[in-house]
């Protein structure tokens, strides 16, 4: 018979483990080079390869200033993207029923130490280190997909030391929010809170420094207010 100490740490352990998996389970995904200047060339642009990357959930830094990461980069490279949040589990998902998986969406910042990539690009290493170190992901609060209309015309900007850096509208996305939904989905299942980073405008992108104050819209609201310190 299991003594009743010996219950009470297989409760724990069982209680740990779930606890743990809940913690770790969030997927933080992105696509590569998904807008264009001109809505004329998306039909042309939609046959290329979706590139589809991924960052560890510890690169998140919500609503709070990011240390930069001098230790281990000389060029860090900003790209403002609109996130969108899921919130049910869904698996080779239909691009009809796509949007339906969306419950929120924030805005933030994908961070690429450039330096690191290079290397990873010439050896043909993973590029975790390039897009996945501490604090590569900073990004707002989410705000309930009820708040946007139109999926497809949703404006955001980014301004750096007071100056706008980039800004775009959804409306020149090469692959939309659904078509990346179905995409990533054909390959694995999604899950509620799982967060997607969905592209960058086309132009403005460029390299952060420490100091360097950054304040992103969606709209004209602004949603992420933050220093690089």
């Amino acid at each position: 018979m299991i003594k009743i100490h010996q219950k009470i740490s297989i409760f724990w352990w069982i209680f740990f483990y779930f606890y743990i998996t809940k913690q770790t389970e969030m997927k933080v995904l992105g696509i590569g080079s998904n807008y264009v200047t001109d809505v004329k060339d998306i039909k042309e642009k939609k046959k290329a390869k979706k590139f589809i990357f991924s960052k560890p959930e510890t690169a998140l830094a919500v609503n709070c200033d990011v240390i930069y990461p001098s230790s281990i980069t000389n060029e860090l490279i900003y790209e403002v993207e609109l996130v969108i949040k899921i919130g049910k589990a869904g698996k080779n998902i239909t691009k009809r029923e796509a949007n339906s998986y969306i419950s929120e969406i924030a805005i933030g910042i994908d961070y690429t130490a450039t330096d690191i990539l290079k290397d990873a690009r010439e050896t043909k290493h993973p590029w975790e280190f390039a897009k996945g170190f501490d604090g590569a992901a900073p990004i707002s609060s989410f705000k309930s997909i009820t708040a946007f209309p139109n999926l497809a015309d949703i404006n955001f900007s980014l301004i750096i030391n007071g100056e706008e850096k980039q800004k775009s509208n959804t409306a020149y996305m090469i692959n939309d929010f659904a078509d990346i939904i179905v995409f990533i989905s054909k390959y694995m299942t999604l899950q509620p809170g799982d967060l997607i980073f969905t592209g960058t405008p086309a132009l403005g992108k460029g390299e952060i420094f420490k100091g360097d104050h950054l304040q992103c819209y969606i709209e004209d609201e602004l949603l992420l207010d933050f220093k690089m310190i």
